[in-house]
């Protein structure tokens, strides 16, 4: 049987509004890096103190994962009415009409338009929905107008930037036990996606030792990423990118594809490079991060346009502004 948390509610004074968050996407002890995006959402909402907010996060799998959350969603709030209930992901809009809201929205995180099964199970639930968002323009673009007609909401989760911060190199690399001379690069995804190209990565890399942040706690990523020389984002698709905004908060040489939010977050940034993998030229843009003690770029105003507090205002806006 799969197992369900539910979120204590935050009491806040009157006015308020009443806020459900329901997704497939969440850290568990088990899997602390999954969905910790959302959670990071989640914490950011709390903390602008004008939602009282609960959380519902049931684990992915099949589909009877999603009927299972669809019943314990209506049995635990049975005669309970929010004002609006909002899914993260687009398979768990189905569960999420399950509780009721006097508006519902959903935010579209990026395999929930790629994956062909998927992609038509999420487009068949929109017109169903109040608020139709997506991480970023160019996941919006994929959104067909007879699903959707009218314009998405933009609605990252942003980057927590109080986390990813800079920290001394060495005391990075000291507090992973790694050698303070040697070169690092790294890939901030899993190597199995494909998506995520960690072949151009480990093309790229060559003999310099490439550390993969498979289920890395992500308390300890900001150490991974500032213990690098470079941080590598070779992918195919991204729904939003994360891992540029989280490079360039800690002031880290990044070098991406111009996919999800890169080109925006990269455009003009000295030090860092967002162009279509091209072997020779990225071996040129990484060279001289390979040569220096401690490469760094002016990356963190940058990054701070996307703090996890300003999208979460984004979010807190949408949402008021729903009739």
């Amino acid at each position: 049987m799969p197992s369900f948390a539910h979120g204590t509610t935050t009491t806040l004074p009157t006015p308020c509004m009443r806020v459900l968050i329901v997704t497939s996407m969440y850290p568990t002890p088990e899997r602390p890096a999954h969905g910790s995006f959302v959670r990071d959402q989640v914490e950011a909402l709390r903390r602008l103190g004008e939602v009282d907010l609960e959380v519902f996060a049931f684990p992915p799998g099949r589909p009877t994962a999603y009927t299972a959350a669809a019943r314990e969603l209506r049995r635990a709030y049975r005669g309970q009415r929010f004002d609006v209930v909002h899914a993260h992901f687009g398979l768990t809009a189905w569960p999420a009409l399950f509780a009721a809201g006097r508006r519902h929205g959903v935010t579209l995180h990026g395999t929930d338009l790629a994956h062909p099964r998927s992609r038509a199970i999420t487009l068949a639930a929109l017109r169903r929905y109040d608020l139709v968002s997506a991480v970023s323009a160019a996941l919006a673009a994929r959104i067909p107008k007879w699903a959707w007609p009218r314009e998405a909401a933009i609605l990252p989760a942003g980057v927590d930037v109080r986390r990813f911060r800079p920290i001394p190199r060495d005391e990075a690399r000291t507090a992973l036990g790694l050698e303070i001379k040697r070169s690092y690069l790294v890939f901030p995804g899993d190597p199995s996606r494909p998506e995520k190209r960690f072949d151009r990565a480990a093309q790229l890399a060559g003999e310099v030792p490439l550390l993969a942040l498979r289920d890395v706690d992500p308390q300890q990523v900001p150490l991974w990423i500032n213990a690098a020389n470079a941080v590598l984002v070779p992918s195919e698709r991204e729904g939003f990118g994360l891992a540029v905004l989280e490079a360039l908060a800690c002031d880290v040489p990044v070098l991406a594809t111009p996919v999800g939010v890169a080109s925006e977050a990269l455009a003009g940034v000295a030090g860092t490079h967002c162009g279509p993998f091209d072997l020779t030229k990225w071996r040129t843009a990484l060279a001289p991060h390979l040569a220096s003690a401690d490469p760094r770029v002016p990356g963190r105003v940058r990054a701070q346009r996307f703090s996890t507090d300003r999208m979460a205002r984004r979010v807190v806006d949408a949402w008021r502004a729903l009739r």
